[in-house]
């Protein structure tokens, strides 16, 4: 009896307990909505605070939908599309994008591809009809199998991925409908031309709003984001370069700073770079930005910026290693390391301030020189040092970090030269040193000079002091000619 009444003890304790639970939820079910509430509420607010363009982008999808709904609203519009009046909804609703690029793209595409499979479908029907009612099934089968293999396989091709990848899927869509309902369907023509129309006022309502109204241009976005890549590494390289990793401690032990991990986001940003590039193609000539613009050299130039993203990430994880580095060789490489860093730093700084204002790259020239001259003082101090009696082991660490930053300072000339192709493709402006020709000539040397008195005293001995003109004019030539081009490692020893 005992154990009987044991155990109706612990069940109704157990089903106390889950009711319990039950009712603390229901409880806090008011609390836990309202938190939902407002953490959906910040996180919105804070995306469009982020972009705004994202708010005004929905505003014009919006009003995009409006306007086209009134071939179904409006009755005289009605009357002379029909039900096909929806097909412009829907190429609103697939083809409106966020950047002009993107919109262009899928507007073009889609009206051509609905435009050549409409007319090939008609064909097609019309070809079918003249082998009989028993031919015309069979004919046009083959003619859709044909066509959508052939179009399937075409998307295959680097080219037609890239580009045409939209429209050859709405070739495909367009041409089967086209063929397969026409063999039911009475009026194909009148059909067809409704549903091509429809869709052309659809997708010209998107390319108008896109264009005119707040437009968001992918090549904008790509020339910025190219830019903001370089000056993220810039940042990298120049706080290193601050006598913060290569100081010596009296431990022995390298050590850690809190670092700038900027640049990991440039380390995955190629298919956002090749996604706007190809975008940027199909845009018109706006503001800074002609019409054919070298769109590729920005790809190129980011490849390179990747690069050299990869040997800062590889160069990151050797500085934050815990590793016993000899103090005697750290002084020999100390000095090289940090005009380096510092110098490769001030570089890509320049680069991405001369891509922002697409001006030529001419204030790279003496950082790129001066980084150049570290690798080479880095090499003499490292035949000077006698290295026979060190721990081989002990300094590779070291040893590591300063090639790094030696491919480092490689990878900012091949920058250097990839954006000086871009200012050269691009026309970017060249900044002209200017002096005033009404400037003097300047002493070295100013204040009294006071007269020297021989011993003999003899009053008509005299000094004469000469000084020479200097010539302006060609010194200015002389650094507009040094500073044209950056100059490759060859390039500035030879200069």
């Amino acid at each position: 009896m005992e154990i009987i009444n044991d155990q109706l003890a612990r069940g109704e304790h157990r089903k106390a307990g889950v009711f319990e639970r039950a009712w603390s939820w229901v409880k806090a079910l008011p609390g836990n909505f309202k938190n939902k509430v407002t953490k959906v509420a910040k996180n919105t607010i804070k995306l469009g605070k982020d972009d705004p363009r994202r708010v005004i982008h929905s505003l014009k999808v919006a009003m995009a939908l409006t306007l086209v709904s009134l071939l179904y609203y409006w009755r005289a519009l009605y009357d002379g599309l029909g039900v096909a009046g929806m097909w412009a909804v829907l190429t609103v609703v697939v083809v409106f994008e966020f950047t002009v690029g993107a919109t262009l793209s899928k507007g073009l595409n889609r009206s051509f591809a609905t435009l050549l499979a409409g007319a090939l479908g008609i064909g097609a029907n019309h070809l079918a009809s003249l082998f009989g009612e028993q031919g015309e099934p069979i004919i046009l089968g083959v003619l859709v199998f044909l066509l959508a293999a052939a179009s399937t396989f075409s998307r295959f091709f680097p080219r037609i991925k890239e580009r045409y990848d939209y429209g050859v899927l709405i070739f495909i869509l367009t041409f089967s409908m086209v063929t397969v309902s026409g063999y039911r369907v009475e009026g194909l023509l009148q059909m067809a031309d409704q549903r091509l129309i429809t869709i052309l006022i659809g997708g010209g309502t998107c390319m108008i709003l896109s264009i005119f109204l707040c437009p968001v241009w992918a090549g904008e976005d790509l020339h910025n984001l190219i830019a903001s890549n370089i000056d993220k590494l810039a940042n990298y390289l120049e706080g290193i370069g601050g006598n913060e990793y290569f100081q010596l401690p009296k431990d022995g032990k390298s050590t850690k700073v809190t670092q700038n991990n900027g640049y990991k986001s440039v380390l995955n940003s190629k298919n956002t770079e090749e996604s706007w590039a190809n975008f940027a193609r199909w845009e018109p000539g706006h503001g800074r930005f002609k019409f054919r613009h070298p769109w590729k050299q920005y790809l190129k130039t980011g490849a390179l910026v990747r690069q050299c993203a990869y040997q800062i990430e590889t160069l990151n994880s050797h500085i934050n290693s815990d590793v016993q580095v000899p103090q005697e060789f750290l002084q020999i490489i100390q000095a090289s390391c940090i005009t380096m860093s510092t110098e490769s730093g001030k570089a890509l700084k320049a680069l991405g301030t001369a891509i922002k204002t697409m001006k030529h790259p001419k204030s790279a020239c003496q950082h790129l020189e001066n980084s150049k001259n570290a690798v080479e003082e880095l090499q003499i101090a490292l035949k000077a040092a006698s290295l026979e009696d060190a721990d081989i082991l002990a300094i590779i660490p070291a040893a590591t970090i300063a090639s790094i930053l030696v491919e480092i300072v490689t990878c900012v000339e091949k920058i250097s030269m990839s954006v000086y192709e871009l200012s050269q493709l691009a026309d970017f402006k060249v900044v002209e040193a200017t002096v005033s020709p009404e400037i003097k000539p300047q002493l070295l040397h100013k204040g009294s000079i006071n007269p020297i008195l021989l011993d003999d005293g003899d009053d008509n001995s005299h000094v004469v002091i000469r000084v020479d003109e200097i010539d302006m004019g060609s010194h200015q030539e002389d650094d507009k000619i040094s500073c044209q081009t950056p100059k490759g490692p060859k390039q500035i020893e030879e200069a």
